[in-house]
Protein backbone atom coordinates (compact mmCIF):
# COMPACT_ATOMS: atom_id res chain seq x y z
CA UNK A 1 0.00 0.00 0.00
CA UNK A 2 1.21 3.17 -1.41
CA UNK A 3 0.58 6.69 0.82
CA UNK A 4 0.67 10.15 -0.32
CA UNK A 5 3.42 12.82 1.36
CA UNK A 6 1.62 15.03 3.50
CA UNK A 7 2.10 17.69 1.50
CA UNK A 8 -0.10 16.34 -0.89
CA UNK A 9 -3.45 14.43 1.11
CA UNK A 10 -6.65 16.23 2.51
CA UNK A 11 -6.55 15.45 5.82
CA UNK A 12 -9.69 14.93 8.32
CA UNK A 13 -8.75 15.88 12.29
CA UNK A 14 -11.50 15.55 15.19
CA UNK A 15 -10.71 17.01 18.53
CA UNK A 16 -8.94 19.78 16.47
CA UNK A 17 -8.44 22.85 19.28
CA UNK A 18 -6.33 21.65 21.69
CA UNK A 19 -3.66 19.24 23.11
CA UNK A 20 -2.67 16.41 20.16
CA UNK A 21 -5.08 17.54 18.01
CA UNK A 22 -3.98 20.99 17.40
CA UNK A 23 -0.61 20.01 17.88
CA UNK A 24 -1.12 18.02 14.93
CA UNK A 25 -3.03 20.69 12.84
CA UNK A 26 -0.38 22.93 12.90
CA UNK A 27 2.28 20.83 11.64
CA UNK A 28 0.47 19.61 9.11
CA UNK A 29 -0.38 23.06 8.07
CA UNK A 30 3.39 23.78 7.86
CA UNK A 31 3.89 20.72 6.09
CA UNK A 32 1.18 21.54 3.17
CA UNK A 33 -1.64 19.43 3.66
CA UNK A 34 -5.23 20.88 3.48
CA UNK A 35 -7.52 19.92 6.39
CA UNK A 36 -10.79 19.25 7.35
CA UNK A 37 -11.14 20.02 10.96
CA UNK A 38 -13.69 19.19 13.40
CA UNK A 39 -14.51 20.00 17.24
CA UNK A 40 -16.82 20.87 19.57
CA UNK A 41 -16.38 24.38 20.23
CA UNK A 42 -17.67 26.37 17.06
CA UNK A 43 -15.79 29.51 18.53
CA UNK A 44 -12.57 27.92 19.24
CA UNK A 45 -12.36 26.10 15.39
CA UNK A 46 -13.23 29.17 13.41
CA UNK A 47 -10.45 30.93 15.70
CA UNK A 48 -7.94 28.04 14.71
CA UNK A 49 -8.88 28.00 11.04
CA UNK A 50 -8.20 32.05 11.31
CA UNK A 51 -4.41 31.26 11.93
CA UNK A 52 -4.06 28.69 9.90
CA UNK A 53 -5.85 29.90 6.42
CA UNK A 54 -7.25 33.11 6.33
CA UNK A 55 -8.46 32.61 3.37
CA UNK A 56 -10.08 29.48 3.59
CA UNK A 57 -8.58 27.45 0.73
CA UNK A 58 -6.65 25.02 2.00
CA UNK A 59 -7.96 24.29 6.15
CA UNK A 60 -11.70 24.37 6.69
CA UNK A 61 -13.67 23.64 10.30
CA UNK A 62 -16.83 21.80 10.67
CA UNK A 63 -18.13 21.80 14.07
CA UNK A 64 -19.58 18.61 15.50
CA UNK A 65 -20.02 15.79 18.19
CA UNK A 66 -18.14 13.17 17.16
CA UNK A 67 -20.71 11.13 18.66
CA UNK A 68 -23.16 11.89 16.66
CA UNK A 69 -23.03 9.91 13.22
CA UNK A 70 -25.03 13.02 11.77
CA UNK A 71 -22.14 15.07 12.73
CA UNK A 72 -19.76 12.81 10.95
CA UNK A 73 -21.23 12.17 8.02
CA UNK A 74 -21.41 16.12 7.37
CA UNK A 75 -17.64 16.47 8.08
CA UNK A 76 -16.86 13.33 5.46
CA UNK A 77 -19.47 15.35 3.09
CA UNK A 78 -18.00 18.48 3.65
CA UNK A 79 -14.37 17.78 2.80
CA UNK A 80 -15.69 15.78 -0.27
CA UNK A 81 -17.99 19.10 -1.39
CA UNK A 82 -14.24 21.37 -0.33
CA UNK A 83 -11.53 19.20 -1.93
CA UNK A 84 -12.98 16.42 -3.60
CA UNK A 85 -11.30 13.54 -1.52
CA UNK A 86 -9.99 12.94 1.62
CA UNK A 87 -6.31 10.76 2.03
CA UNK A 88 -6.16 10.60 5.82
CA UNK A 89 -8.81 10.27 8.35
CA UNK A 90 -8.06 10.68 12.42
CA UNK A 91 -9.89 10.28 15.24
CA UNK A 92 -8.73 12.10 17.79
CA UNK A 93 -11.61 13.09 19.96
CA UNK A 94 -10.98 12.01 23.43
CA UNK A 95 -11.66 13.36 27.56
CA UNK A 96 -11.45 11.73 30.51
CA UNK A 97 -12.38 10.75 34.27
CA UNK A 98 -10.66 11.12 37.38
CA UNK A 99 -11.85 8.96 39.91
CA UNK A 100 -12.50 5.60 41.93
CA UNK A 101 -14.97 3.48 40.03
CA UNK A 102 -17.08 3.11 42.37
CA UNK A 103 -17.63 7.13 42.75
CA UNK A 104 -17.91 7.98 39.49
CA UNK A 105 -21.46 7.71 38.45
CA UNK A 106 -23.20 5.84 35.21
CA UNK A 107 -24.07 8.77 33.51
CA UNK A 108 -21.13 10.37 33.44
CA UNK A 109 -19.23 6.38 32.18
CA UNK A 110 -21.28 6.53 29.68
CA UNK A 111 -20.79 9.99 28.72
CA UNK A 112 -16.86 8.97 28.17
CA UNK A 113 -18.16 6.09 25.76
CA UNK A 114 -20.16 8.29 24.04
CA UNK A 115 -16.92 10.36 23.30
CA UNK A 116 -13.84 7.73 23.47
CA UNK A 117 -15.37 4.87 22.20
CA UNK A 118 -18.41 5.53 19.88
CA UNK A 119 -17.11 8.46 18.27
CA UNK A 120 -14.07 6.58 17.02
CA UNK A 121 -16.41 3.69 16.03
CA UNK A 122 -18.73 6.54 13.74
CA UNK A 123 -15.84 8.18 12.90
CA UNK A 124 -13.73 5.00 11.94
CA UNK A 125 -16.95 3.50 10.15
CA UNK A 126 -17.83 7.02 7.98
CA UNK A 127 -14.01 7.35 7.20
CA UNK A 128 -13.74 3.59 6.00
CA UNK A 129 -16.94 3.67 3.32
CA UNK A 130 -14.75 6.62 1.42
CA UNK A 131 -11.09 5.30 1.92
CA UNK A 132 -12.01 1.83 0.34
CA UNK A 133 -12.22 3.72 -2.99
CA UNK A 134 -9.46 5.41 -3.48
CA UNK A 135 -7.35 4.53 -0.36
CA UNK A 136 -5.51 5.93 2.48
CA UNK A 137 -5.08 5.59 5.98
CA UNK A 138 -7.72 5.94 9.18
CA UNK A 139 -5.63 6.66 12.66
CA UNK A 140 -7.07 6.35 15.83
CA UNK A 141 -5.69 7.75 18.87
CA UNK A 142 -5.70 4.87 21.76
CA UNK A 143 -3.42 5.32 24.55
CA UNK A 144 -0.87 3.40 26.79
CA UNK A 145 -3.98 2.28 28.47
CA UNK A 146 -5.17 0.58 25.94
CA UNK A 147 -2.90 -2.06 26.47
CA UNK A 148 -2.44 -1.69 30.75
CA UNK A 149 -4.90 -0.09 32.92
CA UNK A 150 -4.12 2.02 35.67
CA UNK A 151 -5.92 2.62 39.20
CA UNK A 152 -8.15 6.18 39.22
CA UNK A 153 -8.47 6.53 35.21
CA UNK A 154 -10.82 3.04 35.06
CA UNK A 155 -13.24 3.80 32.77
CA UNK A 156 -10.97 6.10 30.36
CA UNK A 157 -8.82 2.91 30.45
CA UNK A 158 -11.74 0.46 29.90
CA UNK A 159 -13.21 3.21 26.69
CA UNK A 160 -9.03 2.91 25.22
CA UNK A 161 -9.52 -1.16 25.32
CA UNK A 162 -12.05 -0.72 23.68
CA UNK A 163 -10.74 1.68 21.28
CA UNK A 164 -8.17 -1.21 20.42
CA UNK A 165 -10.18 -4.25 20.12
CA UNK A 166 -12.86 -2.33 17.97
CA UNK A 167 -9.51 -0.98 15.41
CA UNK A 168 -7.81 -4.55 15.59
CA UNK A 169 -10.60 -5.71 14.40
CA UNK A 170 -11.45 -3.29 11.69
CA UNK A 171 -7.91 -3.63 10.41
CA UNK A 172 -8.09 -7.38 9.52
CA UNK A 173 -11.75 -7.35 7.94
CA UNK A 174 -10.68 -4.41 5.43
CA UNK A 175 -7.48 -6.16 5.19
CA UNK A 176 -9.44 -9.77 4.43
CA UNK A 177 -11.21 -7.54 1.44
CA UNK A 178 -8.29 -6.54 0.29
CA UNK A 179 -9.55 -2.51 0.94
CA UNK A 180 -6.52 -0.17 0.68
CA UNK A 181 -6.72 1.25 3.69
CA UNK A 182 -4.05 1.47 6.46
CA UNK A 183 -5.50 1.45 9.87
CA UNK A 184 -3.24 2.39 12.78
CA UNK A 185 -3.87 2.94 16.47
CA UNK A 186 -1.89 5.58 18.18
CA UNK A 187 -0.66 4.79 21.86
CA UNK A 188 0.83 7.85 23.09
CA UNK A 189 2.34 7.68 26.85
CA UNK A 190 1.19 10.44 29.35
CA UNK A 191 1.17 14.01 27.34
CA UNK A 192 1.78 17.69 28.50
CA UNK A 193 -2.22 18.52 27.30
CA UNK A 194 -4.59 20.32 28.98
CA UNK A 195 -6.30 16.92 29.10
CA UNK A 196 -6.40 17.24 33.06
CA UNK A 197 -8.15 20.44 32.69
CA UNK A 198 -10.55 19.16 30.48
CA UNK A 199 -11.34 15.74 32.39
CA UNK A 200 -14.25 15.13 35.20
CA UNK A 201 -12.81 14.93 38.54
CA UNK A 202 -13.46 13.30 41.33
CA UNK A 203 -10.42 12.90 43.78
CA UNK A 204 -11.49 16.36 45.61
CA UNK A 205 -8.00 17.61 43.93
CA UNK A 206 -5.79 18.88 40.98
CA UNK A 207 -4.71 15.50 39.26
CA UNK A 208 -1.22 15.17 37.88
CA UNK A 209 0.34 13.24 34.63
CA UNK A 210 2.52 10.69 36.12
CA UNK A 211 5.77 10.51 34.55
CA UNK A 212 7.22 10.17 31.95
CA UNK A 213 5.68 13.11 30.35
CA UNK A 214 5.72 13.65 26.47
CA UNK A 215 5.61 16.62 24.56
CA UNK A 216 1.97 16.46 22.53
CA UNK A 217 4.85 17.27 19.21
CA UNK A 218 5.42 13.41 19.64
CA UNK A 219 1.96 12.46 19.10
CA UNK A 220 1.52 14.77 16.00
CA UNK A 221 4.99 13.32 14.42
CA UNK A 222 3.56 9.37 15.12
CA UNK A 223 0.18 10.36 13.83
CA UNK A 224 1.71 12.36 10.45
CA UNK A 225 4.36 9.66 9.94
CA UNK A 226 1.49 7.06 9.97
CA UNK A 227 -0.32 8.79 7.22
CA UNK A 228 2.60 8.62 5.07
CA UNK A 229 3.81 5.03 5.86
CA UNK A 230 1.29 1.89 6.66
CA UNK A 231 1.81 1.19 10.09
CA UNK A 232 0.01 -1.37 12.48
CA UNK A 233 0.15 0.62 15.74
CA UNK A 234 2.74 3.11 17.67
CA UNK A 235 3.86 3.85 20.68
CA UNK A 236 4.61 7.45 21.76
CA UNK A 237 7.38 7.24 24.41
CA UNK A 238 9.15 4.59 25.89
CA UNK A 239 7.25 4.89 28.90
CA UNK A 240 4.12 3.60 27.59
CA UNK A 241 5.90 0.52 26.12
CA UNK A 242 7.43 -0.57 29.10
CA UNK A 243 3.93 0.28 31.11
CA UNK A 244 2.57 -2.28 28.15
CA UNK A 245 5.46 -4.78 28.24
CA UNK A 246 5.73 -4.90 32.17
CA UNK A 247 1.75 -5.86 31.97
CA UNK A 248 2.13 -8.45 29.68
CA UNK A 249 4.82 -10.30 31.26
CA UNK A 250 4.56 -9.91 34.60
CA UNK A 251 1.08 -8.13 35.23
CA UNK A 252 0.25 -9.16 38.75
CA UNK A 253 3.75 -7.16 39.62
CA UNK A 254 2.93 -4.60 37.53
CA UNK A 255 -0.71 -4.36 39.87
CA UNK A 256 1.40 -4.18 42.95
CA UNK A 257 3.65 -1.64 41.32
CA UNK A 258 0.28 0.50 40.08
CA UNK A 259 -1.48 0.20 43.10
CA UNK A 260 1.37 1.59 45.54
CA UNK A 261 2.16 4.24 43.52
CA UNK A 262 0.01 5.27 40.82
CA UNK A 263 -2.66 6.94 42.71
CA UNK A 264 -0.62 9.05 44.66
CA UNK A 265 1.30 10.18 41.88
CA UNK A 266 -1.73 11.02 39.56
CA UNK A 267 -2.82 13.80 42.44
CA UNK A 268 -1.78 17.24 43.59
CA UNK A 269 -2.30 18.72 46.99
CA UNK A 270 -3.50 21.84 44.85
CA UNK A 271 -7.45 22.64 44.94
CA UNK A 272 -9.38 21.55 42.26
CA UNK A 273 -10.98 23.31 39.04
CA UNK A 274 -13.73 22.29 36.99
CA UNK A 275 -14.14 25.83 35.32
CA UNK A 276 -12.51 24.14 32.05
CA UNK A 277 -14.46 20.58 32.57
CA UNK A 278 -15.50 19.32 29.28
CA UNK A 279 -17.31 15.58 29.40
CA UNK A 280 -20.75 16.95 28.35
CA UNK A 281 -19.87 20.09 26.22
CA UNK A 282 -16.98 22.17 25.53
CA UNK A 283 -15.91 25.10 28.32
CA UNK A 284 -12.71 26.18 26.56
CA UNK A 285 -12.44 28.46 23.90
CA UNK A 286 -8.20 28.73 24.66
CA UNK A 287 -6.05 27.26 21.81
CA UNK A 288 -4.15 25.54 23.99
CA UNK A 289 -1.39 22.55 23.21
CA UNK A 290 0.32 22.60 26.52
CA UNK A 291 -1.29 21.64 29.86
CA UNK A 292 1.83 23.29 31.81
CA UNK A 293 3.03 19.80 33.80
CA UNK A 294 5.10 21.14 36.30
CA UNK A 295 8.43 18.54 35.74
CA UNK A 296 10.65 17.81 33.18
CA UNK A 297 8.44 17.48 29.39
CA UNK A 298 10.51 14.98 26.93
CA UNK A 299 10.40 17.28 23.52
CA UNK A 300 10.94 14.11 21.95
CA UNK A 301 11.30 10.34 22.15
CA UNK A 302 14.09 8.79 20.89
CA UNK A 303 11.94 5.30 20.96
CA UNK A 304 9.09 6.48 18.93
CA UNK A 305 11.45 7.33 16.24
CA UNK A 306 13.52 4.02 16.34
CA UNK A 307 10.63 2.36 16.32
CA UNK A 308 10.47 2.82 12.78
CA UNK A 309 13.57 0.71 12.69
CA UNK A 310 12.28 -2.31 15.52
CA UNK A 311 15.92 -3.26 16.24
CA UNK A 312 16.90 -0.35 17.54
CA UNK A 313 13.93 -0.22 19.30
CA UNK A 314 14.13 -3.46 21.34
CA UNK A 315 17.42 -2.17 22.40
CA UNK A 316 16.05 1.23 23.46
CA UNK A 317 13.01 -0.73 25.48
CA UNK A 318 15.54 -2.59 27.35
CA UNK A 319 17.51 0.31 28.61
CA UNK A 320 14.37 2.46 29.18
CA UNK A 321 12.96 0.02 32.12
CA UNK A 322 15.04 1.08 34.79
CA UNK A 323 14.62 4.72 33.67
CA UNK A 324 10.74 4.14 34.06
CA UNK A 325 11.28 2.77 37.65
CA UNK A 326 13.31 4.95 38.73
CA UNK A 327 11.08 7.96 37.45
CA UNK A 328 8.19 6.45 39.04
CA UNK A 329 10.24 5.78 42.60
CA UNK A 330 11.55 9.06 43.09
CA UNK A 331 8.26 10.78 42.08
CA UNK A 332 6.25 8.29 44.83
CA UNK A 333 9.12 9.69 47.46
CA UNK A 334 8.58 13.33 46.57
CA UNK A 335 4.86 13.15 47.45
CA UNK A 336 4.94 11.07 50.54
CA UNK A 337 7.35 13.73 51.68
Amino acid sequence: MKLKPVSEQVIVLTGATSGIGLTTAKMAARQGARLVLNARNSEALESLCRELDPTGTRVIGIPGDVSSEDDMLKLAGEALNKFGNFDTWVNNAGVSIYGRLEEVSLADSKQLFETNFWGTVIGSLVAARNLKVNGGALINVGSTLSDRAIPIQGMYCASKHAVKGFTDSLRMELEAENAPVSVTLIKPSAIDTPYKEHAKNYLGVKPENPPPVYAPETVADAILYSAENPTRDLFVGVGGKIISAMGNYAPRATDLVMQSAMIDIQQTDLPPSDEFEGLYEPKDSRLHTRGGYGGHVAETSIYTKASMHPVIAGSILGLGIGGLLYALGRRYAQRKK
